[in-house]
């Protein structure tokens, strides 16, 4: 991420101290000059287009064909190439482009201190009922669409030890073996956790010493992203990575999988979530709220599942996706209950990109 992002989001509280935001509850429409009459208004007309920001390859062609279907109308999607994108379109106006864009946990805090998501109406979400009430994230302002586990997943045959927590990681015998995912609030709180410290450390000293042992970590890398393409075609023994990267990289292999998730595990893993946010000034938030519904269906979320794995806080849609999903190895691990969450570090974000930085680039 960029450090101006830190700028923007630690901005975001001072913001909501001293902007004066007008009354959502003032009518839309004003009376006319010198009389006490209202002005007359007419019924809102239906939107037929929506506007998404996301992530790419992370919605399946069909859920969106039907929802275009069945209220007559086009989804335009547009994607970002990392959360930053995201939080910049929301904090620049987002609502003046898109109808609805796709955040993480980390940042709510400070979008909704800024202003720059919309408070949201769930009568108009019916569907949102099927959401386990453990894995709402600012329930009045975002609806979580899917979940992600980051945890360690490693090759029996290829890998030359067993993993049981990150200080195996850096373990010399690793040395060329790794795939991992990327980003500072990806990498840092292993780190944090390994040195025994909070993962979303604000003490510049603790993030010092992740810093540390990242640098070990890092020379035990072999490729970050494409984790499971660097699993199945024998890049790498070991992967940090995503669970619905892990069924996508096991059913590769089919029969001759010889990948595990490493269980058991001493350490906490994240688990963190992508939502949908309406972003403040949004052009359509009615076809918006549709669509936010419709996610939200058991069965139309159980076909997504199929396509894109990875893990669900809808239980009605669990319960609907076919026995290949419920059952998939990707997510039998012991440890479910052993997560922590991303927290808005606030003005740490600096320490942290400051640090990512100086390890992209070796110093």
């Amino acid at each position: 991420m960029k450090r101006i992002l830190s700028g923007v989001l630690a901005g975001a509280m001072l913001l909501a101290l001293c902007a004066c935001g007008g009354d959502s509850s003032a009518p839309a429409e004003t009376t006319a000059a010198g009389t006490d009459a209202p002005a007359e208004t007419t019924p809102a007309e239906a939107s037929t287009e929506l506007n998404i920001y996301m992530w790419q390859q992370y919605i399946s062609d069909e859920l969106i064909a039907n929802f275009e279907e069945e209220n007559n109308c086009t989804v335009n999607l547009s994607y970002m190439s990392d959360n930053a994108d995201a939080i910049t379109k929301l904090t620049a106006g987002g609502g003046q482009e898109y109808d609805l864009i796709m955040t993480c946990d980390a940042y709510m805090e400070s979008l909704i201190a800024g202003g720059y998501v919309e408070k949201l109406d769930l009568t108009q979400i019916p569907n949102s009922s099927n959401i386990n009430e453990a894995y709402w994230t600012a329930k009045d302002y975002c609806v979580p669409y899917l979940m992600n586990y980051i945890y360690i997943v490693y090759n029996t045959e290829t890998c030359p030890i067993d993993i049981t927590c990150y200080n195996d990681l850096i373990d010399p015998a690793l040395k060329g073996q790794i795939s991992t995912i990327d980003g500072a609030r990806n990498l840092f709180p292993i780190a944090l956790i390994a040195l025994g410290y909070d993962p979303n450390s604000t003490e510049e000293s603790e993030i010092a010493e992740a810093y540390e042992w990242l640098v070990k970590f890092n020379e035990n890398v072999v490729a970050y992203g494409a984790a499971e393409q660097n699993l199945t075609n024998g890049t790498a023994s070991v992967a940090l990575t995503y669970d619905g990267n892990t069924s996508w990289a096991m059913s590769e292999m089919g029969e001759n999988n010889t990948l595990v998730v490493a269980d058991p595990f001493d350490d906490a893993v994240q688990l963190g979530f992508d939502l949908y946010v309406i972003p403040t000034g949004a052009q359509h938030t009615d076809l918006a709220y549709k669509f936010l519904n419709y996610i939200c269906d058991p069965e139309a979320m159980a076909k997504n599942l199929e396509e894109y794995p990875y893990s669900c806080p809808n239980d009605a849609a669990v319960a609907a996706a076919p026995e290949s999903y419920r059952n998939d190895p990707a997510r039998n691990f012991s440890y479910k209950e052993n997560v922590f969450f991303q927290e808005d570090v606030g003005e740490a974000l600096t320490i942290y990109n400051d640090y990512y930085q100086k390890l992209k680039v070796g110093q």
